[in-house]
C-alpha cells in the first residue's frame, strides 16, 4: 500500500515537472548557406542578411539561398521574402 502510494506521488512529479520546462525552438533566420558536397553537402539555415552568409560560405564554397521556413518574429510587419539586393544585382550582371 505504501510503495503504490510512493509510486503515485512519483508519477505526479514528473508528470508536473514535464508541464513546466519550456519547448526548445528551432532556430528561425531567413538566409540559408548551401555548402558544397559529392552528395549535395550540408545546409545552415542560421544567418540574418544575405551578407552574413556570403562571408560564410566564401573560401569554402556553396551558396546562399532564402530560407522557405522563415517566420518573422511576432508582432513585426509581414514584409514578405528577404531582401537580396546583392544577388539580384549578381543576376543581373551574368
Amino acid at each position: 500500500m505504501m510503495a503504490s502510494r510512493l509510486s503515485l506521488y512519483a508519477v505526479a512529479f514528473i508528470a508536473a515537472s514535464c508541464g513546466m520546462v519550456a519547448a526548445a525552438q528551432a532556430q528561425n533566420y531567413p538566409w540559408c548557406a548551401q555548402y558544397g558536397g559529392d552528395f549535395g553537402g550540408a545546409m545552415n539555415c542560421g544567418f540574418v542578411s544575405f551578407e552574413q552568409c556570403l562571408e560564410t560560405v566564401r573560401g569554402i564554397g556553396g551558396f546562399c539561398v532564402v530560407n522557405n521556413t522563415y517566420e518573422p518574429p511576432r508582432g513585426t510587419a509581414p514584409s514578405g521574402r528577404p531582401k537580396h539586393h546583392a544577388a539580384k544585382n549578381a543576376a543581373k550582371k551574368s
